[in-house]
């Protein structure tokens, strides 16, 4: 009686613990959302130009002011994205209000969103990009002289052969 009850209980733990992973892994994912303010050059003939200014709203706060070719950034929890964006479209025009909400996928951590792109009503493939940061290579260091020791002192100087001491 009691090693069925000790089973009952052990898969009952397995079962919970597989569902707080579950939960955790869809609700729990956590996200950099970039938004570029770009120019999207020929997409499908056409050119979709940046705006003059944009100001992205998320969870109430303000986290990016956008002139033209500028990049603002967002860290969100979980898969569906909201934010405002107050747009002007051209210097001197009113600004407009659109309230977006996006999916999230699940496999990708810094996401790239073309704000020009996704007001015009294009695809996700034209508005939509991973992020990849930009790998630098260093230069290799060289070896400086004098670099061999603790002391700076280098390798060998020769005092042995000048104090005589090579022949004790």
């Amino acid at each position: 009686m009691k090693s069925k009850r000790r089973i009952v209980f052990s898969v009952l733990l397995v079962l919970i613990l597989v569902g707080v992973a579950a939960s955790m892994m869809v609700i729990g994912r956590g996200h950099t959302v970039y938004f570029d303010n770009k120019t999207l050059e020929d997409y499908q003939g056409q050119t979709y130009k940046a705006f003059e200014k944009v100001v992205v709203t998320v969870k109430g706060e303000q986290v990016a002011k956008l002139a033209k070719r500028d990049r603002g950034m967002s860290v969100w929890i979980g898969q569906n994205f909201k934010m405002i964006l107050e747009v002007t479209r051209e210097k001197g025009d009113e600004s407009e209000i659109h309230e977006i909400d996006l999916k999230l996928p699940y496999n990708v951590d810094g996401i790239v969103v073309n704000l020009p792109a996704l007001l015009a009503g294009l695809p996700e493939e034209a508005w939509f990009s991973e992020f990849v940061p930009a790998v630098t290579e260093e230069a290799p260091e060289e070896e400086v002289p004098g670099e061999g020791d603790e002391f700076g002192l280098g390798g060998d100087m020769g005092l042995e052969g000048e104090l005589g001491l090579g022949d004790v």
